[in-house]
């Protein structure tokens, strides 16, 4: 059995999310103390007992996320389970920094300071209501790519998150992006419906952010992970500190390259993959991507219990 750790993306937070992990371990509670140390405030009491809409802002679900799928893996190695067990790691989007934590390449008071700061980059890169994405449904990664092309018109309209065969998503200027939900759906999309979110993600609409990105991921050590990290943009493994840094920042205005990074590890011999954190949006699409490789979402101690027990 070969096992890979992978790490969830924003819209995976959930109010709650961590707490029985951090009640139950004390090097989960260890971790959330350590990212509330590094911002500067109580994240984890929002995380715990705050609201959704507040929880859901960039700046906020992507620390929170990191700091739940650290959790997650500290209380693993509490019951003796290490990033020895697996053979790569790769995160969608944000969860990439989670993986990079996990292989020991970044630190978690670095993480969460870094996801602060792109959370805000982000944010702050297009007015609100003038970018956009959508969710196409039923069209593979080509066939949304002609997609977007035709829809651009002069504005931005990029495949953004190639998630499984079926599930291709778009960003971009809002009015392109409308454009390509209509396309889509003329084209036999199965469904195609705008996503509520607050900013057009993984897009050439991001380069701000990724200037602020390269920046601030100047500024820390980023050191060669202990097993190989999948980038969303290579979609192969990689060892090489030097170029996961510029590969981050890459990260910010490129596709996330999700249906070929799993095909890539399951061709590496990965027979399961471990989604640590929140939610088991990973596992779906795993699921539809290559049935072959089981799949195991440990985001509670009950979950830590089982893994170990496995």
């Amino acid at each position: 059995m070969s096992v890979a750790f992978v790490f969830p993306g924003q819209g995976a937070q959930t109010i709650g999310m961590g707490r029985d992990l951090a009640q139950a371990y004390p090097a989960a509670q260890a971790v959330f103390d350590e990212v509330d140390e590094a911002l500067g405030e109580k994240l984890s009491a929002l995380i715990w007992e705050g609201d959704a809409e507040t929880l859901t802002l960039t700046q906020n679900a992507q620390p929170a996320l990191m700091a739940t799928s650290m959790a997650a893996m500290r209380a693993l190695e509490a019951e003796g389970i290490g990033i020895d067990h697996a053979a790569f790691v790769a995160g969608h989007s944000l969860g990439e920094y989670s993986a990079l934590c996990a292989a020991g390449a970044l630190s978690i008071a670095d993480a969460a300071r870094l996801l602060r700061t792109r959370g805000k980059a982000m944010q702050e890169a297009v007015p609100v209501g003038v970018g956009a994405m959508a969710a196409l449904l039923g069209l593979d990664f080509k066939a949304v790519s002609a997609v977007a092309a035709e829809a651009a018109q002069g504005e931005v309209c990029q495949a953004a998150n190639d998630n499984d065969p079926g599930q291709v998503v778009v960003s971009g200027h809002k009015g392109a992006v409308e454009r390509a939900v209509e396309i889509a759906k003329g084209k036999g999309a199965k469904r195609a419906v705008m996503l509520p979110v607050s900013a057009p993600f993984h897009c050439s609409l991001m380069e701000p952010a990724a200037a602020v990105m390269a920046e601030a991921l100047a500024q820390v050590d980023l050191n060669a992970p202990a097993v190989p990290v999948v980038p969303n943009v290579q979609a192969t493994g990689c060892s090489d500190a030097t170029v996961l840094r510029t590969l981050l920042v890459d990260q910010i205005t490129g596709s996330v390259r999700w249906r070929e990074s799993a095909a890539w590890m399951a061709g590496q011999g990965v027979t399961e993959i471990w989604e640590i954190g929140a939610g088991k949006a990973l596992s779906g699409m795993m699921r539809r991507i290559d049935r072959s490789v089981a799949t195991r979402a440990v985001g509670t101690a009950e979950d830590v219990k089982a893994a170990a027990g496995a």
